[in-house]
This record gives C-alpha cells, sequence and structure tokens, in this order.
C-alpha cells in the first residue's frame, strides 16, 4: 500500500510498531524503538501524506481512514498482534485499531493521543498565523508566508511547541528535522495532506455517541498504558484521567517537566514504562 518504513532491527518474534502524530513521521520514534530494540523489532510507518508516504488517489485523511489502512498493513504483516504505540493524531489512530481489531493489538502505548480537546487557544499552534492560514481570501496570504519560512525555522517552532524544554532538543536530531522538512516541501501533496488530516481531528472531536473517540476508547480490551506530558501544550494532561479510566485494561502515567511528545522528550523514561507493561502482561499481572 506504498506505506515508507522505518526498520529497528531487534528481537525476533515480537514486533513492536509506531504511529507519529500529526506533522510528524516515522523519525519521531528513533530513539524509543532503539530503547525497545533489544525486546521488539520496531516498525515506525510514515501515515499516508506524511513523511515520505505519497497517499494514496482519493484518501481521506479521516482517522477513521487511517486506522482503516493501519489495519490493514498490521494484518498484511502476518506477524500476529503487535505491541501498537501511537503518539497524538497516532493515539487516536491506534486507538481506533485497538477498538476495532483487537486480534491485532497485543498490547497498546498512548503517548498524548488526541482525544477531544476543543479548547481556543494560540499557543497550541507552532505558529499563531496557521489559525488563519485556511480562512477565504486573507488565508493564501498566510499560506505563502508560512511556506516562506526555511526548514530549520520551522523545525524550531515544532520543537518549541511540543517540548516542554525545547533547549533540550539535540542538536543533531535538530539538523534531521530541518532536513525533513526541507525534503517535503518538494512534495505536492504535503500540505493538503497536513490540512485534512488536521479537519479529521476537528470532525472527529465534533462526533458523538457511538462514532466518538470516547465511545472507541472503552471498547479497547488490549492492555494499555496511557503516557501524558504534564506540560503538553497540544492536548491538554487534563484529557488524560478520562481516556485512562475509559480504557478497560489502562494505567496511567504523568510525566513532570514533559510536553507533547514524551518518546521523544523522555525516552528513558518512557522505554522502561513499557516495557513494565510489556513484562507484566507476559506474567499475565496487568
Amino acid at each position: 500500500m506504498g506505506l515508507h518504513l522505518r526498520r529497528t532491527p531487534g528481537a525476533d518474534g515480537t514486533v513492536a510498531v509506531y504511529v507519529h502524530g500529526l506533522g510528524g513521521s516515522s523519525t519521531n520514534w528513533t530513539d524509543l524503538s532503539a530503547l525497545l530494540a533489544p525486546f521488539a523489532s520496531g516498525i515506525s510507518v510514515d501515515l499516508p501524506g506524511f513523511g515520505f508516504s505519497e497517499p494514496p488517489a482519493e484518501f481521506d485523511f479521516g482517522l477513521n481512514s487511517h486506522a482503516a489502512l493501519l489495519a490493514r498493513f498490521l494484518e498484511g504483516l502476518g506477524k500476529g498482534p503487535v505491541h501498537l504505540l501511537g503518539n497524538s493524531m497516532g493515539g487516536a489512530i491506534a486507538l481506533l485499531v485497538a477498538a476495532r481489531r483487537p486480534d491485532l493489538v497485543r498490547t497498546l502505548t498512548l503517548i498524548s493521543p488526541a482525544m477531544p480537546d476543543r479548547r481556543v487557544d494560540h499557543r497550541r499552534l507552532s505558529d499563531p498565523r496557521m489559525a488563519l492560514a485556511y480562512l477565504p481570501f486573507l488565508g493564501k496570504r498566510v499560506r505563502r508566508a508560512l511556506a516562506a519560512l526555511g526548514p530549520e525555522e520551522r523545525a524550531k517552532q515544532v520543537i518549541k511547541l511540543c517540548f516542554a524544554d525545547p533547549d533540550s532538543f539535540p542538536a543533531q536530531r535538530l539538523a534531521e528535522l530541518a532536513e525533513e522538512h526541507s525534503a517535503r516541501a518538494e512534495f505536492a501533496w504535503a500540505a493538503p495532506a497536513m490540512a485534512r488530516s488536521t479537519f479529521g481531528i476537528f470532525r472527529a472531536w465534533f462526533s458523538r455517541g457511538p462514532a466518538s473517540l470516547w465511545a472507541a476508547a472503552a471498547e479497547v480490551t488490549a492492555p494499555t498504558l496511557v503516557v501524558w506530558g504534564e506540560k503538553d501544550r497540544v492536548i491538554s494532561v487534563r484529557r488524560a484521567s478520562r481516556t485512562a479510566t475509559l480504557i478497560p485494561r489502562a494505567r496511567l502515567l504523568v510525566l513532570p517537566r514533559t510536553g507533547h511528545v514524551a518518546q521523544m522528550e523522555r525516552p528513558n523514561t518512557v522505554a522502561r514504562a513499557v516495557l513494565g507493561m510489556w513484562e507484566r502482561v507476559e506474567a499475565d499481572a496487568w
């Protein structure tokens, strides 16, 4: 189905699949997948329209479509149920897969999943002008201004939004992120994919009843670890308790001094927590 993958060789027979968030890519899992490699081989996906995955024709970028495609991918691996980890939008997608295809998911790790959070707060944007980017008339000019930003400046904006302590972001990773932003700027499908996936998240947030993400959470049967950064500016930590409470077999870990991408900002801590869950599940003690 044309998904770009990053593989982390590791323990035979156990597979972990990593799903990034809005505007992210498979590189968001580099450090965590390496730490967990002695216990599971890793597959980090670029979702359609992100990283280096060109979206299929007619793909609508809704969370349900992302989840259906991811489920088909997991099924095609032929590895049995996997350890599934998702961050932000990828967390919401992973939750939907776990709810609808429990046969594909051994354990579920949700890192600041994009649960409904309808706050109006410009601080949730990497650039406040993004709030204007899709308005009639004004939007086109704003989009041109945003497109004129250099790749390193864009990368720094993302880090400032997603990290509680942006200064802790390694210089090497900044260079890699800037290079990725530069490469993606050449893809005609990149900006529309970002916009349409954003709207797809908003549509999901306003869905009610059985179609809501909260309803899906209650349907998850896999052992689940919910991780949230206390300083998350994108999806409020106030969503953490409800998320973990609704999922029948979930436990919650809130990390102080941590933002929206705990797997990047606190990879060692997250790795210990994930491994602890895996070990307890194997011992039937979760």
